[in-house]
């Protein structure tokens, strides 16, 4: 399981900094007027140039990816209850996603801010979730008809 966790982190690497690049690329569409806004200009500031900050924001972006993919592993745990996987997957992405949208100023440096990116960060996990767990029961729906299926014309 160790090896798992170790080539899943290394290829969350490169994953967590194409999506933070994609992520850039919609945010500037939208509120950058035209042009290309790499990362929060408050970054670059306490970062002293934008290109100090562009390198720490993909640094961290990597490791998020890092993050969210070692931690998968969790719902391959056959054992666990779906609530306790939720669970702790919330709580180790959550613990990997606060400090860094904090560091990178993607939420605003308040109480305030936090919780509501949070909320939107819980938000987004929820579809998520949902949408992955409809999928999988349709799934295993499919599979037990083509069982039953099966079963059926061998008693026949």
């Amino acid at each position: 399981m160790k090896k798992k966790v170790f080539f899943r982190s290394i290829l969350g690497f490169p994953i967590g900094l194409a999506i933070g690049y994609l992520i850039t690329i919609i945010t500037s569409l939208i509120w950058a007027n035209g042009y290309y806004s790499p990362c929060a200009s408050e970054l670059s500031a306490v970062m002293g140039s934008e290109i100090n900050a562009v390198l720490l924001q993909a640094f961290l972006c990597g490791i998020l990816g890092m993050g969210f993919a070692a931690s998968s592993i969790i719902w391959e745990m056959e054992d666990w209850a779906l609530v306790k996987q939720t669970g702790l997957y919330l709580l180790i992405v959550s613990v990997i996603m606060m400090p860094i949208a904090y560091v990178t100023y993607w939420m605003e440096h308040s109480l305030k801010g936090a919780l509501s990116y949070f909320g939107i960060f819980a938000l987004i996990f929820a579809v998520v979730w949902v949408a992955q767990y409809v999928r999988a029961k349709h799934n295993v729906n499919k599979m037990n008809k083509t069982l039953y299926r099966q079963r059926d014309s061998e008693n026949e």
